[in-house]
């Protein structure tokens, strides 16, 4: 997969401010997760709302994140892909509208090893997971296994001039 262009953008804000373009939001995404606060919400088989902080990167047009398969995330994108993921970025706000799918390529898990590292956390790839001499005190041991996120809308609030609110449709 490549980088997505929009198939529809709709402008969400009620100030008179134009839409945003994607780019805005791209530019940052493509800049590297360091200081990144990203958060995935998912959907228990009851029907109760769950909410988790992920490392995420961003790579060839998706979202990447990794998890316990014993964790309650990975459980519940078991039973239902549908999810969501919050992120706050440099002047802009992102919610990610999508599904999230495990997956375990070997170069895919190597590329994401070097992002990760890139930003701090010494990643890398085992079998179809990664591993690290550690991870967040909530992640459990390892390994953690590596979820796609893809997207099929996004919105986008400005957090800095110019403002704005933007909603952007991709094609699967």
């Amino acid at each position: 997969m490549t980088d997505r262009t929009p198939t529809r953008t709709k402008n969400l804000d009620r100030y008179g401010n134009d839409a945003l373009p994607w780019s805005r939001a791209h530019d940052e995404l493509v800049k590297g997760t360091a200081g990144w606060e990203v958060f995935l919400g998912t959907v228990g088989p009851e029907g109760r709302p769950h909410v988790a902080g992920v490392g995420a990167a961003w790579l060839d047009g998706d979202l990447y994140f990794t998890s316990s398969l014993a964790a309650r995330k990975a459980r519940n994108l078991a039973a239902n892909p549908a999810c969501t993921i919050a992120v706050k970025l440099a002047g802009i706000d992102l919610t990610f509208f999508g599904t999230a799918a495990r997956m375990g390529d070997a170069a895919t898990l190597e590329k994401l090893a070097g992002i990760y590292r890139e930003g701090g956390w010494p990643a890398e790839g085992a079998g179809d997971a990664l591993t690290a001499p550690f991870s967040a005190p909530s992640a459990g041991p390892p390994p953690w296994h590596v979820f796609r996120f893809t997207s099929d809308t996004v919105v986008g609030v400005a957090t800095a001039e110019p403002n704005g609110a933007t909603r952007w449709e991709f094609a699967g």
